[in-house]
Parts: structure tokens; sequence; C-alpha cells
């Protein structure tokens, strides 16, 4: 039984997926307490509730406090990830990517195949977009030799959900991964999409980012039609790569925040990443880690700076997984070195 403080670090969400993802690969039980103590609702929300469940009926897991807002949790696995088809019914706009980061690193470790369904929102506040989600997270474990393969079949967004995605995993054991010191040469992409809102909108938020941004770069606008999407909503989405490594930067429409501020905020986190000479943007830096922490050798990277959710990954991971992590800050970049 490991016990865990879920108040630690970023005491949210992230803290809660990443836990119960590591006691259910590694078959070792769980206590967490406090859950979501740093968020102004503490406890299990919809979202985070339909992951653990998911994740429980994987491993035959045997659960106390799995109730909307408790702020306890038990979870003791009976079994290895059996794979296979999984669905998951978030019942709110709460993020698909988010309950995604918690069941990929156990389905790659299933004993079979697994395809996964997930409803929800796709393109929703504080956490990746479905963009953000398939062309950074997805071609990042691609380099440490991991197969997994996305697709979406309606956009979902705040308050309504509804969204619906598929993602089929391969299981397998990621290779190290040791990205150089700096990145040079990057070839910048992206999306910036609406629906049930004027195309326009999509428009001045690609114009707003390029400008931003003061580099070309392939931008995609789409109006999404009827079918794809439930709602109104959308999103813009920049991705710079390299062989050197990957960077993205994403945000949300938002009510009563203009087109024109989100795409400037969007452009400016990119230059900044790309000016720093980083080699994984912020966001992915933490979503790494776990997958890091069980490929045998050394990896590395750098980042711009390591978020409050990287820090406490880098405390929680090493009380499952026999996983050293350095930090060294200098240059403006923050070097990552992760060895098991």
């Amino acid at each position: 039984m490991i016990e865990v403080d879920g108040s630690y670090g970023e005491g949210g969400g992230q803290l809660l997926r990443t836990a119960v993802a590591l006691s259910a690969m590694t078959g070792t039980a769980l206590r967490l307490a406090n859950v979501r103590a740093k968020r102004p609702r503490p406890g299990l929300a919809a979202q985070h509730l339909a992951a653990v469940r998911a994740l429980a009926g994987l491993c035959d897991a045997r659960c106390e406090g799995l109730a909307l807002r408790s702020t306890a949790l038990g979870f003791e696995p009976r079994a290895r990830a059996a794979g296979g088809e999984v669905r998951v019914d978030v019942g709110t706009a709460g993020s698909v990517t988010l309950v995604l980061q918690a069941l990929l690193p156990v389905l790659l470790g299933a004993a079979r195949a697994s395809r996964v369904v997930v409803t929800g929102g796709t393109d929703v506040r504080q956490a990746p977009t479905w963009r953000y989600f398939c062309t950074v997270l997805l071609p990042l474990l691609e380099r440490m030799g991991l197969r997994v393969r996305a697709s979406i079949a309606r956009h979902g967004y705040y308050p309504r959900g509804g969204g619906e995605v598929s993602v089929d995993i391969e299981p397998g054991a990621p290779s190290a991964l040791m990205l150089p010191p700096r990145a040079a040469s990057w070839r910048v992409s992206g999306e910036a999409h609406v629906a049930g809102l004027p195309a326009a909108i999509a428009e001045r938020m690609r114009a707003a980012a390029a400008a931003a941004l003061g580099r070309p770069g392939d931008v995609e606008v789409r109006a999404l039609g009827l079918g794809e999407a439930i709602g109104a909503g959308g999103a813009i989405t920049l991705v710079a790569g390299s062989d050197a490594g990957l960077l993205g930067a994403s945000r949300v429409a938002e009510r009563g925040v203009r087109a024109e501020a989100l795409g400037e905020a969007v452009g400016r986190e990119l230059a900044a990443d790309l000016a720093s000479g980083a080699t994984l943007d912020v966001h992915a830096a933490d979503q790494a880690l776990v997958y890091l922490a069980l490929a045998p050798g050394r990896s590395g990277f750098s980042a711009r700076a390591l978020s409050s959710h990287a820090r406490t990954a880098m405390w929680l991971i090493p009380k499952f997984l026999p996983a050293r992590f350095a930090v060294e800050e200098a240059d403006g970049l923050a070097r990552v070195s992760v060895e098991r």
C-alpha cells in the first residue's frame, strides 16, 4: 500500500490521474488523501470518476471512496490490465484528453491491443485540445516506439460535451528518448476551427497567432459542419516540430474573449518556446514524464520552464517506479534527465 497526499504540489487532477494510473500499471495498492485539495471544488469531479472507474475495470481494482466530490480514494488492483474494447462516457463536458492521459500508459502495458472510445469535451479550458493530443503527444510517443492511433467522430465543447473520440493502442514498452540540448530548425503547422460560430472567428484567431509568432506556418482554418460537432465552440492549436523536439500551444474559444486575444496568446506562447531553445513545451514536458520513467536507460529533454504539474509528477512517479529525475536550470532552460 502506497499512501499519497493529494494536496502535494499542484494538488489537482493530474496528481490523481497519474497516481491511479501508476497503481494500475504496477499492481500496487494506493490510498490517496486530500484529493484535489487545492482546487476551488475539491474532490472527485465527473471526469475523474470516469477515468478511475475505467482504470478499475481494466485491472479489476477494489475501490473505496469512488463517489462524486469524495476527497479520499482507495484503489487496489487485482489483475493486469486486460485491454480490448473500453468505452468511457464522462457524462459532462469534462475533457476526453485528460481521461486518455490516465488510460494510455496503462493500456500500453495491457495483455492485448485496445480500442478506447471516450465521450465528453474535446476542446475545453484547462486541458489539452484534441489537436494538441494528436499532433504533440502522440507523435512524441511514436518517437519512443509506441503505436497509438486516434480519430474523432465529433467535437464537443463546454457546457454540453457530447464529443466522441477513438484511440487504438498497441501494447509496447517505450524506448528511451534523448533530445538534443537545444533545437534549431522548426516547421510550424496548426489548426483554427469553429463550430456553430462564424467562420471569420477562426480566421481572426489564425491571423492574430501568425502575427504574434512572427514566422511562417501552415495553419488550417476550418468551420465544422452539422454532424461534426455538438454545440458551439472552437479552438486554435499551433505545433512546431523538428528532429530535435516538439512544441505546441493551444487555446479554446471562450464567451467574452476576443478571437484576436486567443490567437495572440497562442502565438506568443509558441514564440517564447522557440526563442528559448526548448525541445518540449511546458505541457508536453509534464505529460512525457511517466512514459520516460517506464523506458529503460537514460532519457532527457529541455523545457522553457517546469510546471508545478511536472514537479509534482517527479515527486510522485518514484514512489511506484525505479526512476530517478534530475533537473538543471541554466540559460533560461530547464534540462531534465530521467534514468531507469
